[in-house]
């Protein structure tokens, strides 16, 4: 399906290494429980494994969209009429904006295994909000899509 160029869908996925740090969290369960049998052994694999998955999965899930005029950061949904004009930020001015250059008013929907982001100003008078941040792998598409938006709004 071709999504028109005022449409962005991406989906912010925790990186392989995660998971295997949640199959390596399943095996110390297991060991832990090595001394009590081959069930318990077996029930801290499963559910130590299954456990650390799903705390990756609902964190490394992330879903970043411009649809309906809107942009729709994880559980954020911002009018794309009340957004500015989108500054695309490389891995360097990122981490700066991640860091230093923070502001704590700021919406910031960041992953720090996504080196890449956009900022954009927050225009509306009424919201105290001054930018949203938000990580992404394709920060010139989102921000393509974003000013498709406000334009055909």
């Amino acid at each position: 399906m071709q999504l028109s160029p005022a449409h962005h869908d991406e989906r912010l996925t925790a990186p392989r290494s995660w998971w295997a740090i949640a199959a390596l969290i399943g095996l110390a369960c297991a060991l832990m429980l090595l001394p009590l049998g081959l069930l318990p052994l077996l029930a801290g694999l499963v559910g130590g494994s299954a456990l650390a998955g799903i705390l990756v999965s609902s964190y490394g899930s992330a879903r970043v969209r411009v649809v309906g005029g809107a942009l729709a950061a994880g559980d954020a949904r911002i009018p794309v009429a009340a957004l500015g004009e989108p500054e695309v930020l490389d891995a360097e001015e990122a981490r700066a904006w991640r860091t230093y250059k923070a502001d704590s008013r700021a919406f910031m929907l960041m992953r720090s295994y996504v080196p890449t982001a956009l900022r954009i100003p927050v225009v509306d008078p009424a919201d105290p909000t001054p930018y949203v941040y938000v990580s992404t792998r394709a920060p010139e598409a989102l921000a393509a899509a974003i000013q498709s938006a406000r334009s055909a709004a």
